[in-house]
């Protein structure tokens, strides 16, 4: 059986973007890029809400000629995973190894945990529902020293999860990898 993994690099006050959508201060230097690399490298599948498919289909094909290691490791990573996109909006998906799906359906994740290959949830709605459906195995949480004041939150509002420490790593920027099991 896979798990079904939320990751997100966020504020210390619990955003993934600030108020203006913005989250450039959570770009990860090549230190932290090396650490989501390696939890990122075993995911057989991609959820991906709208929203956060555009923001990574830039991987799809991007130049990385003279790129750090990390940079080169994260696009090969993209490139050979899954992605299946929930969106009413997108007319098309133009990216490879990707299916579009209208609708978050709870039993489409289930099928693919029963599969055995673990499964990474990406966009705060998304994963929102997600959690609420009871599919969220682990939390992988990446924490910026910066409090934003607002944007938006990596978890959802109205969320009982109750949580066992499975990892905690410093890295020489000041973020912290938190990573805890769902019980």
């Amino acid at each position: 059986m896979g798990r079904l993994i939320y990751s997100g690099l966020i504020s210390l006050d619990g955003y993934l973007n600030d108020a203006d959508g913005t989250f450039d201060w959570a770009m990860p230097d090549e230190e932290v890029h090396a650490a989501v690399n390696d939890l990122a490298r075993p995911i057989a599948t991609w959820l991906l809400g709208r929203r956060m498919f555009e923001v990574m289909s830039y991987w799809e094909g991007v130049d990385v000629t003279g790129e750090p290691p990390a940079i080169v490791d994260f696009a090969r990573i993209w490139a050979a995973t899954d992605k299946v996109v929930f969106s009413r909006t997108l007319p098309e998906i133009g990216t490879a190894r990707t299916t579009l799906q209208r609708e978050f359906d709870p039993e489409v994740a289930r099928a693919l945990k029963a599969d055995g290959g673990d499964l990474s949830v990406g966009g705060a709605g998304l994963a929102a529902r997600a959690i609420h459906a009871g599919l969220v195995d682990e939390l992988q949480i990446f924490t910026s020293p910066v409090v934003v004041g607002g944007g938006t939150r990596f978890l959802p509002d109205g969320a009982r999860l109750d949580l066992t420490l499975l990892e905690e790593r410093r890295f020489g920027n000041g973020v912290v990898l938190t990573r805890y099991g769902v019980s």
